[in-house]
């Protein structure tokens, strides 16, 4: 990626999800860049809320590549990845037909062809990284919407062909949380990116990887171990915030740095006073729950999350933020039930 450490790219709002921006370390560009050459998957680790999810939006904005993605469950199969199949639709559809005793009318539309398996099959995340124009075809014939391009909210840039985000460049996959799945899931996605095909459901023709290869981007919270086979076949990438034991101020500098690329609008222009304040207050509570080992610790989510309450509650001076960062930080960073306690037990004293 020809980009510079330190760079800030703005993911642009899609729906309910606010405008972004996620600044790009050196490690982060480093580690995408070595998976596009060895063209294995990339494997995100590190704790809840550093970034990891978006860092995959971003690289798809900074290749203008097409994003899709699967949100990992306990209850999600390594076929989900290829496709999924509504059988309860089928079976209602059947009752129906059954119910009406008549055939769907239409030249061409007898009953077999509308009770068809492969007329209840939606294309997965690899199906659209494989190959774009089948998985869009198909989407069309079952009624499905394609995956909502990256740079959607970006009206300007959506316009202009040398920017705009295109299957052409190929496909940022983002396979989120995957420890929740058991472990034919990951052995699953291997599977189909070592063979570079799969048949899906009710189908005569297999779907082939065409064109530019996939980024595949995988992130686990640790929940459950990963199988060995799956991490030799990954670049891996440890996404770590500075030591708050010995580097606090480095991780005060990462912290401000990364709000003044986040708060960038004319009503959430963050002033240093608020963001040094706020990291203080992030950095005393990460030391406390490391000590006392309290997990998850607060974080890069929580401290943003903080300063953009903040500058939402007020937009007075200095010692009018001050005066509501004091009022609401406990509720941004003091999450166990432990800090709580701690809290009660020193207000009483």
């Amino acid at each position: 990626m020809q980009i510079p450490d330190g760079y800030a790219q703005e993911i642009p709002p899609v729906g309910n999800r606010p405008r972004q921006y996620h600044v790009f370390d050196a490690d982060s560009i480093a580690a995408i860049d070595a998976a596009l050459a060895a063209q294995r998957p990339l494997l995100l680790r590190g704790e809840p809320g550093i970034g990891k999810s978006q860092l995959a939006r971003a690289a798809a904005l900074v290749l203008r590549r097409v994003y899709v993605q699967q949100v990992v469950d306990a209850r999600t199969e390594s076929s989900d990845l290829l496709w999924s199949y509504d059988a309860v639709a089928r079976l209602a559809e059947a009752q129906l037909q059954g119910a009406l005793k008549v055939a769907p009318k239409g030249p061409g539309r007898s009953l077999r062809r509308r009770l068809a398996v492969g007329a209840y099959v939606t294309p997965g995340p690899l199906w659209w990284a494989f190959d774009w124009q089948s998985a869009s075809a198909q989407a069309q014939a079952v009624g499905a919407a394609e995956p909502v391009p990256p740079d959607a909210g970006d009206a300007q840039r959506r316009s202009d062909p040398e920017r705009r985000c295109d299957p052409s460049n190929g496909c940022v996959v983002l396979i989120d949380e995957i420890d929740k799945a058991e472990s034919d899931v990951p052995n699953g996605l291997l599977e189909a990116l070592g063979a570079g095909q799969f048949r899906p459901l009710g189908s005569e023709r297999d779907v082939v990887a065409t064109g530019v290869a996939p980024l595949v981007i995988i992130t686990t919270n640790e929940e459950r171990a990963l199988p060995d086979a799956f991490l030799r076949r990954c670049m891996v990438h440890h996404m770590r915030l500075p030591s708050v034991k010995h580097a606090p101020d480095a991780l005060k500098r990462l912290l401000m740095q990364r709000a003044k690329a986040h708060f960038v609008a004319p009503d959430e222009v963050a002033g240093e006073v608020l963001l040094e304040r706020a990291a203080d207050l992030l950095i005393a509570d990460r030391r406390a729950a490391e000590q006392a080992r309290r997990m998850p610790l607060p974080g890069q989510a929580e401290y943003l999350d903080l300063v953009r309450a903040v500058l939402r509650l007020t937009n007075e001076d200095a010692a009018a933020q001050e005066s509501v960062l004091n009022r609401i930080a406990d509720f941004a960073l003091k999450k166990h039930p432990d800090a709580i306690a701690e809290v009660t037990s020193s207000d009483v004293q």
